[in-house]
């Protein structure tokens, strides 16, 4: 099977839990002055770029009003160009609340209602499996749709094939995951999906909606909704592979749509948040609380709880904190790879609640891979936690280990490939059945048939759904 490629996120963005504080630091960011916060800033950024993890730009405001913003690093490291406070950063999921507000507002004017239902906008969906769909569940990732990044053949499309239409009528191809409202799972099909549905309501593109509803009447005249390779002092995406080799992200995220790929600057990105959970000059408070998401904000205005929304992929991420309480914004755009700007940004929320931040550390499948190459496997499973701190919350930690046994698969090192992947059962093959999925095809690609077709049914009996097991043992039986 192929390795993941994961948007694992929570409502909103890579992850809207609120992040609250004790009541012993209901007050910190009042006890901090913001000349003490700025050099713990300027030393806990400075940790990151050590260990090359971190390139962009952090602002902090208070009201609206900059306190701290700076940019670091390098927005084209080929041409060793500089970041600056007007570089433009692909925010990824970030813009899924651009589509939601949107959604909203024509709920506010009467053009749709949120228990419409999909086939009411898009008639291509009237078959029986999506005649429960409606808007809501859309917005709440919980419709059934999955992921179509992980479709086979995505990522050799041509551009042409990744815009709303096609998109629509690949999505129109993979079955639902389950039946609509039982159950949630993050869905980047769902916002393609309201995307057209926003296209079908409006008459207008998507895009052009977004700019006339959102970007222009909020002034975020650095925001840019398309043509992602012709915007200007735009940030390209970098991460590392599990060596630690620096590789650029072109091909990932190439057409800005519903889901993801604006590109924006941390200001822009501020204004936004700010007029999404405190003002009404976009969306009447009384629709804002039609949204299951938002009503769950406003249990925390007067906690000091943070409420994020964030997005990301490789060579991407971003996080805004809002807190509610005080109106602190803090805003982490980097051109690195995800977690970096949420781990970042949470180090400096504990800055301003006066608490010791966590010190970074290098990427979780780095870590894994020098511990492999200079101690062995044993290792590994003996310190797997403490290697994996680097890692993305949300995400299953199975990836670690899948995504280091593909890259030692790639370059024919099967054996090595197979004592990773091995571990990865070890430690997950109880409740992940691509684990050993992933192991049937390391003993496969070996010439071990007898052990793929087992290891290849291990994983469909825990997974009767999984594909790639079933396309393999098609083959092989």
């Amino acid at each position: 099977m192929k390795s993941y490629f994961t948007y694992l996120l929570i409502f909103i963005g890579l992850f809207n839990v609120h992040i609250t504080e004790s009541k012993e630091n209901r007050q910190a960011a009042q006890f901090q002055q913001w000349s003490t916060i700025e050099s713990k800033v300027d030393h806990l950024v400075k940790s990151y770029l050590d260990l090359d993890i971190f390139s962009g730009v952090v602002l902090i405001a208070e009201k609206g009003k900059p306190v701290y913003h700076k940019a670091f690093g390098l927005a084209d490291r080929e041409r060793n160009i500089k970041n600056t406070l007007h570089t433009k950063f692909d925010i990824g999921s970030m813009n899924k609340t651009f589509t939601k507000v949107i959604i909203l507002q024509l709920v506010e004017q009467g053009k749709l209602k949120l228990e419409d239902k999909l086939r009411d906008f898009l008639p291509q969906f009237d078959s029986n499996e999506y005649a429960g769909v409606t808007i809501e569940h859309l917005l709440n990732h919980s419709a059934g749709f999955g992921d179509y990044y992980s479709s086979e053949g995505f990522f050799e499309l041509p551009v042409s094939e990744k815009d709303i239409e096609s998109l629509v009528q690949r999505i129109r191809q993979i079955p639902l995951l389950f039946k609509p409202g039982e159950q949630m799972e993050y869905s980047n099909s769902g916002y393609i999906l309201l995307g057209a549905v926003i296209e079908k309501a409006t008459k207008k593109t998507y895009h052009q909606v977004v700019k006339e509803r959102i970007v222009e009447p909020l002034g975020l005249t650095e925001t840019y909704v398309k043509d992602k390779y012709n915007v200007p002092e735009r940030a390209i995406g970098y991460f590392k592979n599990m060596k630690g080799e620096l590789r650029d992200n072109a091909g990932f995220v190439e057409v800005p749509n519903p889901d993801g790929g604006f590109q924006s600057t941390a200001l822009d990105v501020m204004k936004f948040y700010r007029e999404f959970h405190h003002g009404h000059g976009i969306l009447k408070e009384t629709t804002k609380m039609k949204d299951e998401f938002f009503r769950m904000t406003r249990d925390h205005l007067n906690t000091g709880g943070a409420i994020p929304h964030a997005g990301g992929f490789n060579g991407a991420n971003s996080v805004n904190f809002e807190i509610l309480r005080d109106q602190i914004t803090i805003t982490v755009l980097a051109n690195m790879n995800e977690p970096v700007a949420e781990q970042l940004g949470l180090g400096i929320l504990n800055i301003i609640r006066n608490k010791e931040p966590e010190q970074p550390s290098l990427p979780a499948i780095e870590n894994i891979y020098l511990a492999y190459t200079e101690k062995g496997i044993d290792y590994i499973r003996d310190h797997f936690e403490s290697l994996t701190v680097n890692f993305h919350p949300t995400d299953p930690k199975a990836l670690i280990l899948n995504q280091v046994g593909y890259g030692f698969l790639w370059e024919n090192q099967t054996e090595k490939a197979i004592e990773v992947f091995r571990l990865n059962t070890e430690l997950f093959g109880a409740e992940d059945a691509n684990v050993w999925d992933s192991l049937g095809e390391a003993y496969l690609k070996n010439g071990n048939k007898k052990k793929a077709l087992k290891y290849y049914e291990k994983a469909l009996k825990m997974d009767p759904k999984l594909q790639s097991a079933k396309d393999v043992l098609e083959k092989i039986r």
